[in-house]
């Protein structure tokens, strides 16, 4: 126990010979979950329950599979294993403190405590045989007396006391209405303390009431950060699906990703607080027309490798379903950074076979065709959103202005975009090109096309995936 008296401040490992470092795999290159295996192992706690200070709820694992995910998480301080009945299922909560713990028999799960291998095989894998029983100095009788009156037969003396009892029972009701009701309210405060607390001290950012952004609309927070503030208008989340959203989302940090300091939550807002971007959207600068092709090469370079870590590399999966110029910002060196993300599709691995939308997401002109020709979607969505993009850096012209060109045609108004861009380019990058008269910016060029248009295709399955982009465009800017 970290303190003899109160069990609340949670357990740590044994001091002196018994010392232990969990974050090895942190400070250890090959610190992957092979590795890993080969130091630590697990200790199965029977019926321990853990509350709180999860990294995380992964749903439908076996146990194998959440153990290797805790040897993953390099500071993972042991797992929850708990099966659902409802769903017939098995869930992982992978934990990063351990805190308020108990011991219930009827409680359906286990914990397993993660241990080197070095002192593993000096405790008892059975929970029954170890030994985490409390103290009995932490549990004493209560004082109480009870006191029994003498039998009286006085009938003046019994309607004064049915009298009394009448009167004690009526406060009795409402003084238990009264603690009752107090008491729920103090646990839903309670429970909200905990909540924002763990998310604070989970994702690094905080919490802020709705005056107190209202305070910052130049968006001057009170530590003097200057913010770009957000209001999700029309969300419809309840708080706790939004929490949850918000939790993973603080944990995603890449350098082409916008960077989130907050949130606020209260009745019907709903408001991030992210890092500020001095040079505002790419439209903006689209618009007016001040990115060299250089700058508009390496844009594309850092949008992709953001988009290839929400697909491919974070813990949760993202899907972001919005690329559009709108989304992607400029900091003081023009490097990008995307933004909006994670509110759209959040992915537990090897979800990606039955994702479901009830409506199409995203912004006219950027959209997929798979949006409209009902067939399953993938991240690739993102992907031909991202040629949409490259193509209006290219051409200057936005897809809205590419559909008016064209109307009164049958095909969809992302076809009838990419058709004209087709029939189109070549005499506009040769006019381009004519201006700037450099081989190596031709060479850019002709790169960007050919990525953007195979970000294009009709067919899903024929477009790269955002990792394989940012290879194509690295291996052109190395050679």
């Amino acid at each position: 126990m970290r303190n003899k008296v109160d069990w609340s401040y949670g357990c740590q490992p044994q001091p002196a010979g018994d010392h232990f470092n969990l974050s090895w795999s942190c400070n250890n290159s090959t610190g992957t979950s092979t590795a890993a295996r080969d130091v630590f192992g697990f200790m199965h706690l029977p019926h321990v329950e853990l509350y709180g200070y999860d990294y995380g709820f992964y749903s439908n694992y076996t146990l194998e599979r959440c153990k290797v995910l805790c040897l993953e998480l390099c500071n993972c301080a042991g797992f929850q294993y708990k099966y659902a009945p409802r769903d017939g299922i098995h869930n992982c909560f992978p934990k990063f403190q351990l805190v308020n713990g108990r011991l219930t028999p009827g409680f359906d799960g286990d914990l397993y405590l993660k241990l080197p291998k070095s002192i593993l095989s000096s405790y008892n894998a059975s929970a029954e045989e170890s030994n985490y029983a409390c103290s009995d100095k932490l549990t004493r009788p209560l004082d109480r007396t009870y006191e029994k009156s003498g039998p009286n037969g006085s009938v003046k003396f019994m309607l004064k006391l049915a009298s009394g009892l009448g009167g004690a029972e009526i406060v009795c009701v409402f003084l238990v209405w009264y603690f009752v009701s107090r008491r729920t309210g103090r646990e839903r405060e309670y429970s909200e303390v905990v909540m924002h607390g763990y998310l604070h001290a989970a994702t690094g950012f905080r919490r802020f009431s709705y005056s107190e952004l209202k305070k910052a609309t130049r968006g001057l927070l009170s530590d003097q950060r200057v913010a770009a503030i957000k209001q999700l208008n029309g969300a419809n989340q309840g708080e706790a699906e939004f929490l949850a959203e918000v939790s993973l989302i603080g944990k995603l940090y890449h350098m082409n990703l916008i960077e989130m300091w907050g949130y606020c939550v209260e009745g019907k807002h709903r408001l991030l607080v992210y890092e500020y971007m001095e040079h505002g959207s790419l439209a903006e600068k689209l618009s007016s027309n001040v990115l060299d092709w250089k700058q508009k090469f390496e844009i594309a370079v850092g949008t992709a490798k953001g988009l290839a870590y929400l697909h491919e590399e974070c813990l949760e999966w993202v899907l972001h379903c919005d690329i559009k110029p709108q989304n992607i910002l400029l900091d003081s060196n023009y490097n990008p950074k995307v933004a909006d993300f994670g509110l759209s599709k959040l992915l537990n691995r090897g979800e990606q076979s039955n994702l479901s939308f009830s409506r199409v997401r995203g912004t006219r002109g950027y959209v997929a065709p798979e949006w409209v020709q009902n067939i399953r979607i993938t991240f690739k969505v993102d992907v031909y959103s991202y040629g949409i993009v490259v193509l209006e850096m290219l051409t200057g012209k936005s897809p809205a202005e590419s559909v008016q060109a064209i109307e009164g045609g049958e095909e969809t108004h992302e076809k009838m975009m990419v058709t004209w861009v087709r029939e189109k380019m070549n005499g506009a990058f040769a006019n381009a090109e004519s201006q700037k008269g450099d081989d190596y910016e031709q060479d850019r060029l002709e790169i960007l096309v050919k990525v953007a248009l195979q970000c294009l295709e009709e067919d899903k399955d024929a477009r790269p995936t955002m990792s394989q982009v940012v290879e194509m465009l690295l291996h052109h800017e190395n050679n």
